[in-house]
């Protein structure tokens, strides 16, 4: 079934033409991701998509009836209602219903007024939509269900927003940078979420691991036009590079035509001019053709790094708490010349923190950091550059230095080194302001690397980066004798550039290891896996491969008399969990904790109904 057609859309800002003419389509089911460089119309398109913004010229068109989720690149909340009113942003009974019932639970409150919101949502069949809404924030790690929203971070307002696309389950979603500031854990999570048969999904995204795992298919926007590749990241990689390699020779061929048509055009005798028109007009459409460039440029990034000496940053009972949170406790390290490190960890444990602390720009409650004489560090964080409204691009360079040293001697001016981040001269006299998300991190790290750091520590880095960026940045960072220090939930760029990990294991400790980010990650894994009971055998019966037969076999004959005791027993358990919610109902924790085992048993009863009608077809079709 198609989902979306878009026809013929084209955007312009100004005299700047972002896309023309570009047609697609989404089927149901189709994971769509749009790859492009920075600055190039992505976030655009997706808002004329979802509605947001209207295209110069063209037609959007969604099947009748589907409903659509839309996730912006840059979320900013600025109410002060709590995280579940935010959730429950509407006017229907199961909403009013459930924002009734968690004040009450809030204030631990009791008494009739309980007791009817109680009634309430089982008369409204809504605790499963309450307990989906408890899972996602905390899925999204936010579990003060009655903190003001415009007192979340920016990390925990975007994971907010995702929470509420994914709350009402649309037919479309449509997802800008989805995986900014969420940790591995979350990643991995949303990754297994939008994976589902029945999920139809067109996003933009950096995250390279999340594109192979996720889509299946990448449409590059290029050049203004769209060239889709039927296939994950891996595929698309592979066949753009056959693709470029094809478009390279077949402009070859054409400019040695071109060469020879000229050699024609020139020795032409003039009383013979209107002999040869139509050859002429191909000469010009061949001249076309042959002087089209198809080469947008590449970051070039090069700097001269002072020489660094043994000693580069050690840590000394290095102890910091934040209110009641311990960041690190007596923790003891040395950072020497060479080492590239990841700092790894889920959102909020204080992988930042540790950042400051290293750098010197945060005091420990006790211990001491020491950075060595030779030290120049640069620092990329993720706050980005504070740029004024009527500051332009070149003179937020040249108000670091208007010369800048590069290696071997030699220099660049301000407006040279941009150019080797790709600003063009006319995107260098514009308003900084005016600048896409993508091409503010590109500008701040030329600002960065311009001071030419010896200690580069990166934090979030890839954050909003085109892919061709990242690739840029990755190729020269492998390159480059300086020492590193990255905090990235990116598994690509860690795994590429990192040889050792420092691990935030909770309450203080952080660990050493030598391994890659997805080795750790595999580690972690199986550590979570042997901790946990074995399953069921009947689950691990239904993982295997099932006969295409009708008959039915004798262990599905013991599975239906077996699902025939266990979904009675079901219903009797969501019954029981009912009346022990309404029972404790002054006791918020407790109610939430039951409202999540009935999400699960209600979750449980759909499965194995499924199942059962399966089973029960096999044996009406016996007779």
């Amino acid at each position: 079934m198609n989902c979306l057609s878009v026809e013929r859309i084209s955007k312009r800002y100004g005299p700047r033409l972002l896309f023309e003419h570009i047609s697609f389509g989404l089927e149901k089911g189709q994971k769509t991701a749009i790859v492009a460089r920075n600055g190039t119309g992505k976030s655009t398109l997706l808002k004329c998509i979802a509605g947001l913004e209207t295209p110069d010229e063209g037609i959007i068109t969604f099947n009748k009836g589907l409903r659509t989720g839309y996730l912006d690149q840059n979320v900013s909340m600025t109410s002060s209602r709590s995280l579940t009113d935010e959730m429950l942003d509407r006017d229907d009974p199961v909403s009013n219903a459930i924002r009734a019932y968690e004040h009450l639970a809030a204030r631990n409150a009791e008494g009739e007024d309980m007791h009817a919101a109680i009634t309430r949502l089982t008369e409204l069949d809504a605790w499963d939509h309450e307990a989906r809404i408890k899972r996602l924030l905390f899925q999204f790690g936010l579990r003060d269900l009655e903190q003001p929203v415009n007192t979340l971070s920016g990390g925990q307002q975007k994971r907010l927003a995702m929470a509420k696309v994914l709350m009402d389950m649309p037919d479309v979603l449509i997802l800008d940078e989805p995986t900014n500031h969420l940790d591995l854990g979350m990643i991995e999570q949303l990754e297994a979420e939008l994976s589902a048969p029945n999920v139809t999904l067109l996003l933009v995204t950096h995250d390279r691991w999340f594109l192979d795992n996720v889509c299946n298919e990448i449409i590059e926007l290029e050049f203004g036009a769209f060239t889709r590749y039927k296939g994950n990241y891996s595929y698309y990689v592979e066949k753009k590079a056959e693709l470029e390699e094809v478009r390279n020779a077949t402009q070859q061929h054409l400019r040695g035509l071109m060469r020879s048509e000229l050699e024609w055009v020139r020795k032409m005798p003039r009383a013979r001019g209107t002999k040869s028109k139509s050859r002429l007009q191909a000469f010009d459409t061949l001249k076309d053709l042959a002087g089209r460039n198809y080469d947008h440029g590449s970051v070039s990034i090069d700097i001269k790094s002072s020489r660094l000496g043994g000693k580069v940053i050690e840590a000394r009972n290095l102890t910091k708490s934040l209110g009641t949170k311990k960041i690190v406790e007596h923790f003891n390290y040395s950072i020497k010349a060479g080492d590239r490190i990841g700092i790894v960890g889920p959102n909020g444990v204080g992988k930042s923190t540790l950042v400051h602390l290293l750098t010197k720009e945060l005091e420990p409650d006790a211990g001491k950091v020491t950075i060595g004489d030779t030290v120049v560090l640069g620092v990329f964080g993720q706050q980005g550059l504070e740029l004024k409204e009527d500051m332009r691009v070149i003179e937020v360079v040249r108000a670091i230095a208007e010369e800048i040293p590069m290696s071997k001697g030699r220099t660049l001016s301000a407006s040279q080194l941009l150019e080797r981040f790709l600003f063009d001269k006319e995107q260098q006299y514009q308003y900084a302001s005016t600048l896409s998300g993508g091409e503010r991190r590109r500008l701040h790290l030329c600002t960065v690397l311009m001071k030419n750091p010896n200690v580069l520590v990166l934090d979030e880095p890839t954050n909003d980066l085109d892919i061709a960026t990242l690739n840029a940045l990755e190729d020269f960072l492998t390159d480059l004798d300086i020492c590193l220090l990255i905090v990235s939930h990116d598994r690509f760029f860690m795994d590429k550039l990192c040889t050792k990990l420092l691990v935030f294991e909770g309450d203080g400790v952080v660990k050493e290891w030598v391994y890659t980010y997805t080795e750790l990650r595999e580690m972690q894994k199986e550590r979570e896996r042997s901790a946990k009971e074995v399953k069921d055998v009947k689950d691990v019966k239904e993982e295997r491969p099932r006969a295409t037969s009708n008959k039915m076999t004798y262990g599905e004959r013991l599975e239906l008399k077996k699902i025939d005791k266990e979904l009675p027993a079901l219903e009797k358990k969501k019954e029981q969990l009912l009346a022990e919610m309404a029972a404790k109902a002054a006791d918020h924790h407790a109610v939430m904790e039951l409202s999540i085992q009935l999400e699960k048993t209600t979750s449980e009863i759909e499965r194995i109904s499924d199942r059962w009608l399966v089973l029960m077809e096999k044996q009406d079709a016996e007779g």
